[in-house]
């Protein structure tokens, strides 16, 4: 049992000293925050529209869509990095294979701008 318990110990101490930075954290950020923020923090910025003290208000569901879009776009990007450094090695059946991608993509991104999914009214 004692055996049993040794195996563990790596485990309990892992979860000890993640419990305890995370609450060592959590208390840092409660003392050390901003009460009083100025008016050019709590500007609009990105998102278009004005702090507020409700965090439960309703969005418009174009913000969502925007970022799922660019959510879907950015992750099939990043799939271009390591094709393009093995392009020198590549052969034909993944140089095409990257070519049907890329048209599968940009086809999305038509059918998306035709249908207006990134217009901003």
């Amino acid at each position: 049992m004692e055996e049993l318990l040794r195996d563990y110990l790596p485990i309990l101490v892992f979860l000890a000293v993640a419990i305890g930075l995370g609450l060592v954290l959590i208390l840092a950020a409660v003392i050390v925050a901003v009460r009083n923020p100025d008016p050019e923090k709590v500007s609009a910025y990105e998102c278009g529209f004005n702090a507020f003290d409700d965090a439960r208000m309703k969005f418009d569901v174009r913000f969502y869509l925007v970022s799922i879009l660019f959510i879907i776009f950015d992750l099939e990007i990043a799939f271009l990095f390591p094709w393009a450094v093995t392009f020198v090695g590549m052969s034909d059946v993944s140089f095409w294979s990257m070519m049907t991608f890329l048209a599968v993509l940009t086809i999305g991104f038509a059918y998306e701008w035709k249908k207006g999914a990134l217009e901003w009214e």
